[in-house]
C-alpha cells in the first residue's frame, strides 16, 4: 500500500501537509479574503432585501384592481423595473465576487500544499473578485441613484399639484 500512494505522491502531499505551521501560515492568508467574503454577504442582504422590495411592489401595481389611483400607481413601474435591473445585476455580481473569493481561498491553501507556482492565478482570481465586487457595487450605486431619483420627481410633482389646488 505505501508503494501504491509512494508511487502517486501522495506520501509527498501527507509530508508536506503535516506541518501545522505550514496550516497556520495559510489559514493567516486566507483570514483577509474570508473576511471580505463576510462583507459581501453582508451587502448581498442589503441588496437581496431591496430586490424583494422592488419586486414585490411592482407585483403589487400589477394586480392592483381598479381601486385606487391606477394611473399614478403604473407611472411607478418604469422606474421600479429600471431599479429591478440594477438590483438583480449587483446580486449576480457580488455573488459572482463572492464565488471568485472563495476560490481565492482554496488556491491559497492548494498553493501551500501543491509543488506548482499558483500565485499567478491567485493574482488573476483576485482582481477578478475584485472587478465584479466593483461591478456589483456600481449597480447597487444605480439602484439607490434612480430610487432617489424617482423621489425627488414625486415630490416635485406634489408639490406642483398642490399649488395648483
Amino acid at each position: 500500500m505505501l508503494d501504491i500512494l509512494a508511487g502517486t505522491g501522495a506520501i509527498d502531499l501527507i509530508e508536506r501537509t503535516s506541518s501545522s505551521m505550514r496550516v497556520q501560515q495559510v489559514v493567516q492568508l486566507s483570514l483577509a479574503p474570508a473576511f471580505l467574503l463576510a462583507g459581501i454577504g453582508a451587502v448581498m442582504n442589503v441588496m437581496t432585501n431591496r430586490l424583494i422590495w422592488v419586486a414585490n411592489k411592482i407585483e403589487r401595481i400589477l394586480e392592483a384592481g381598479e381601486e385606487g389611483d391606477m394611473e399614478a400607481m403604473r407611472a411607478e413601474l418604469p422606474a421600479l423595473e429600471q431599479r429591478r435591473i440594477y438590483a438583480q445585476r449587483a446580486v449576480m455580481f457580488s455573488t459572482a465576487s463572492a464565488l471568485a473569493i472563495s476560490v481565492v481561498i482554496m488556491l491559497l491553501f492548494f498553493s501551500a500544499f501543491v509543488e506548482a507556482a499558483l500565485g499567478t492565478l491567485v493574482a488573476i482570481t483576485w482582481v477578478i473578485c475584485m472587478g465584479l465586487l466593483v461591478a456589483g457595487l456600481g449597480s447597487f450605486l444605480m439602484e439607490t441613484r434612480t430610487a432617489a431619483r424617482r423621489n425627488r420627481e414625486r415630490m416635485r410633482e406634489r408639490r406642483v399639484s398642490a399649488n395648483q389646488i
